[in-house]
């Protein structure tokens, strides 16, 4: 089983998503005190997902299952970007910082994407 998985190490989506996840912590630790339980969580939950759902479904046996994750995976990038984006206008955040963040979503979201349709082709 082990040698017929995808090594998710070295898909370069999974590599921006793995960055992508400290820089939305190192955002996240910007959040006031109060938002420990709320916006702070929801951003740490969802950066963590990215990363996490493309490495599950490289653990999976069929395309259609890979695609299955990788599409869980774009949408807790879109879920992240829109806490990006609140934290943003809500002035809780530094805005170079954030958009730095969102710029660097919008790659891994395109590529995850990318990848997506390759594997429906298929």
């Amino acid at each position: 089983m082990i040698g017929s998985m995808r090594d998710f190490k070295k898909y370069q989506i999974w590599q921006q998503a793995f960055a992508i996840c400290t820089e939305a912590y190192d955002i996240a630790n910007q959040l006031p005190s109060d938002e420990k339980f709320g916006l702070r969580s929801q951003m740490t939950r969802a950066a963590v997902s990215i990363p996490s759902n493309i490495a599950e479904g490289c653990a999976r046996n069929s395309d259609m299952e890979f695609k299955r994750f990788l599409e869980i995976a774009i949408g807790s990038a879109f879920e992240l970007e829109t806490q990006v984006l609140l934290s943003q206008k809500l002035k809780f955040v530094d805005e170079s910082d954030s958009e730095k963040l969102v710029e660097r979503l919008h790659e891994n979201q395109a590529s995850i994407n990318a990848l997506i349709q390759k594997l429906k082709s298929t």
